[in-house]
C-alpha cells in the first residue's frame, strides 16, 4: 500500500525539521550561508526562525531561539499530526 496522508504529514514535518536543524549548524560556517544550499534553505527556514529571534535576544553571542523555535516546532508538528489523525479517523479516511 502506498503513503497515506499521515505518513506525508510526517515526512513533510521531518524535512523541514531537519532543515532547521542544518540552517543551525550551517551558520557556523560562513561558506554554507552564501552556498546555493545555504541560502535555499535560509530561504524556507528563516521566517520561522526569524520570529522567535524577535522575542529571543541572544545571551553574549549565543542565540538560543533556534533551540526554543525546534522545541516549539517538535509540539506543533505532533498537534497537527494529531488533529490530522483525529480528522482523518472522522472522516473515515
Amino acid at each position: 500500500m502506498g503513503i497515506n496522508i499521515l505518513q506525508l504529514g510526517q515526512y513533510a514535518f521531518d524535512i523541514y525539521y531537519w532543515m532547521i536543524i542544518i540552517a543551525i549548524f550551517g551558520s557556523w560556517f560562513p561558506g554554507f550561508q552564501t552556498s546555493k544550499v545555504g541560502q535555499g534553505i535560509g530561504k524556507l527556514v528563516e521566517p520561522y526562525l526569524g520570529f522567535f529571534r524577535k522575542f529571543i535576544p541572544p545571551l553574549g553571542p549565543i542565540d538560543f531561539s533556534p533551540i526554543i523555535a525546534l522545541f516549539v516546532f517538535h509540539y506543533l508538528s505532533s498537534f497537527a499530526l494529531e488533529g490530522l489523525n483525529q480528522s482523518l479517523n472522522f472522516l473515515g479516511i
